[in-house]
C-alpha cells in the first residue's frame, strides 16, 4: 500500500507539471498571436511598393526619325570614360524654365544673399549698439542650428544614394544623344528638365556625380530656350494685324517696339553665331537655325510685315491729316522703311508698293508747299 500511495504522487506531480507547460505553451501562443495582429508582417506587394519608392524609375527619352543613335562602340565609350577632374556643379536653370515650372524647389542662392545681407546688417548694429551683439549672436546660433538640422541636407544625401541608377541612366542618354532637327533638342530638353525635376536640388545633387555631362547638357538647354524664343517672336510679328480701332500713335509703338525685339533677338545670335555652332557642332546640336537661311532669315523677312503695315498706316494719316505734324508723321514713317530695309537686306514686291505709296504722298506734299 505504501509503495501505491508513493508510485500515485509521483504521477500526480508529473501530470501537473505537464499541464503547467502546456498552459505556458497556450500562453505564449496567444502572446504571439496578439503581437501579430497588433503589428501584421506587411505582404509581399506592399514589401514591393515600398522598395519601388525609394528609387525613381526613368521613363526613356523621345525618340525621332532625326534622332542620330549611337554606335555600341561610342555607348561603350561613353561609359567607361570618366573626367580626371570633375567638373563644376551645374548652374541653376535658366529664369524663363523656373517661371514656368510648377515644382518648387530650394534655392541655396537666397540662403547665401540672405547671410550675406544679415553679416552687413550685424556688422552695421554692432557699431551703433552693442547691447544687440547677444541676440544678433543667439540668433546666428539658432539659424545655423536650424539648417544643421534641417531635412534638405539628408534628402540631398538620400537622392545621391538612392538615385543612384536613375543618374546614371540620365548621364549615359545625354552623353549618346545626337540630333539633325532643332525641334527635337526641344522635345530632348523637356525631357530632361521633368526627369530632374523630381530631384530635391538637381544642382546639389548632381555634384556629387563628377561624370554628369554639365557642357553638354548646358549646350542642350541653349539651344532649345533660344530656339524656342525666337520662334514664338517670328510667329507674333508673323501673326501681327493693324487694329483700326487702336490709336495711330498706339499702334507705331507696337510695332516700333516688335522691330526693336526683333533686331536685339537676331544682332545677340549673329554676334556669338560663329563661337556657339563650333560648340553646337561638337556635341551634335543642330545650328542651322542660327544662319540666314535658317529662322534667322525667317526672322528679318518677317519684319516686312510691319514694314508694310507701319507704311500703309502712315499713308492713311497722311491722306487724312493737314495739320502741321504731316512733316513728321511723313519723316517718322520713311525712318521706319529705312531702318526696316537695312535689317532685311531690301523689300519684297508688297513692301515696294506700300513705299511707292508713301513716296507719292511725299512728292504731293512737296509739290503742295512749292
Amino acid at each position: 500500500m505504501l509503495w501505491k500511495k508513493l508510485h500515485n504522487s509521483i504521477d500526480n506531480s508529473n501530470a501537473d507539471a505537464s499541464l503547467q507547460k502546456s498552459s505556458d505553451f497556450l500562453k505564449v501562443s496567444e502572446q504571439r498571436l496578439e503581437a501579430e495582429n497588433v503589428y501584421p508582417r506587411p505582404s509581399f506587394q506592399e514589401l514591393a511598393v515600398r522598395k519601388e519608392r525609394q528609387s525613381k524609375v526613368p521613363k526613356p527619352p523621345p525618340r525621332s526619325n532625326s534622332f542620330i543613335s549611337p554606335s555600341p562602340k561610342e555607348v561603350s565609350e561613353n561609359k567607361v570614360t570618366t573626367p580626371s577632374v570633375p567638373p563644376p556643379p551645374p548652374p541653376p536653370l535658366p529664369s524663363k524654365l523656373l517661371a514656368g515650372s510648377r515644382s518648387v524647389r530650394r534655392v541655396p542662392e537666397v540662403v547665401e544673399l540672405y547671410r550675406s545681407l544679415t553679416r552687413k546688417d550685424t556688422n552695421m548694429e554692432n557699431k551703433t549698439n552693442a547691447a544687440a551683439t547677444p541676440v544678433l549672436a543667439f540668433s546666428r546660433n539658432m539659424i545655423g542650428e536650424i539648417e544643421n538640422r534641417s531635412t534638405y541636407v539628408s534628402a540631398i544625401k538620400s537622392d545621391v544614394e538612392k538615385q543612384k541608377e536613375f543618374i546614371n541612366f540620365l548621364i549615359s542618354e545625354v552623353q549618346s544623344a545626337a540630333f539633325k532637327d532643332i525641334s527635337d533638342v526641344e522635345v530632348f530638353v523637356k525631357w530632361l528638365d521633368q526627369e530632374l525635376s523630381s530631384l530635391i536640388d538637381e544642382r546639389a545633387v548632381l555634384k556629387h556625380f563628377p561624370q554628369w555631362p554639365e557642357r553638354k547638357a548646358d549646350a542642350l538647354r541653349e539651344a532649345a530656350f533660344s530656339y524656342r524664343d525666337l520662334k514664338n517672336l517670328e510667329a507674333e510679328v508673323s501673326s501681327f494685324e493693324v487694329n483700326p480701332s487702336v490709336s495711330f500713335n498706339s499702334v507705331l509703338r507696337r510695332m516700333q517696339a516688335l522691330q526693336d525685339r526683333l533686331e536685339q533677338s537676331v544682332n545677340n545670335t549673329e554676334r556669338i553665331r560663329d563661337s556657339t555652332s563650333k560648340r553646337y557642332r561638337d556635341f551634335q546640336i543642330p545650328w542651322g537655325w542660327m544662319l540666314d537661311t535658317g529662322l534667322i532669315g525667317q526672322l528679318k523677312f518677317s519684319s516686312l510685315r510691319l514694314a508694310r503695315e507701319y507704311m500703309k498706316r502712315t499713308t492713311k494719316e497722311l491722306q487724312s491729316n493737314e495739320s502741321s505734324q504731316v512733316n513728321s508723321l511723313l519723316l517718322q514713317g520713311v525712318r521706319f522703311a529705312y531702318r526696316v530695309h537695312q535689317f532685311a537686306g531690301g523689300f519684297d514686291a508688297e513692301t515696294i508698293r506700300a513705299f511707292e505709296d508713301l513716296k507719292k504722298i511725299s512728292s504731293s506734299i512737296t509739290n503742295h508747299k512749292q
